[in-house]
């Protein structure tokens, strides 16, 4: 019995785009995070830990001001890495901090 041309056709289109579903998949997993030391991570006082904020500095700072309690945060309760609309694909540690904090509703 001879395979059906769309048959063939609607298995190579399931075949490419699981490769691309996974490799999408790894993409989101491996970004890179974000560098304190980088121009944009110093512009806004960045620091992947909020206790070591220079308070002088950033006198609005308070230590109970985490990238995970941020309106910014993108990830979920839990995650100790996620993306923040500041950064664009960079990922922020969860217990970090910067200038643009603004508390999560709710």
């Amino acid at each position: 019995m001879q395979s059906s041309p769309r048959r063939h056709f609607i298995c190579q289109l399931l075949a490419v785009g699981g490769m691309g579903a996974t490799a999408l998949a790894g993409a989101q997993t491996s970004a890179s995070k974000v560098d304190e030391d980088s121009d944009q991570a110093k512009a806004l006082g960045y620091r992947h830990d909020t206790t070591k904020v220079d308070g002088k500095k950033y006198p609005q700072h308070v230590p109970a001001q985490r990238c995970d309690n941020c309106s910014f945060f993108q990830g979920k309760k839990g995650d100790p890495w996620a993306g923040c609309a500041m950064f664009g694909r960079k990922q922020i540690a969860a217990p970090g901090w910067c200038v643009a904090w603004a508390k999560a509703p709710g």
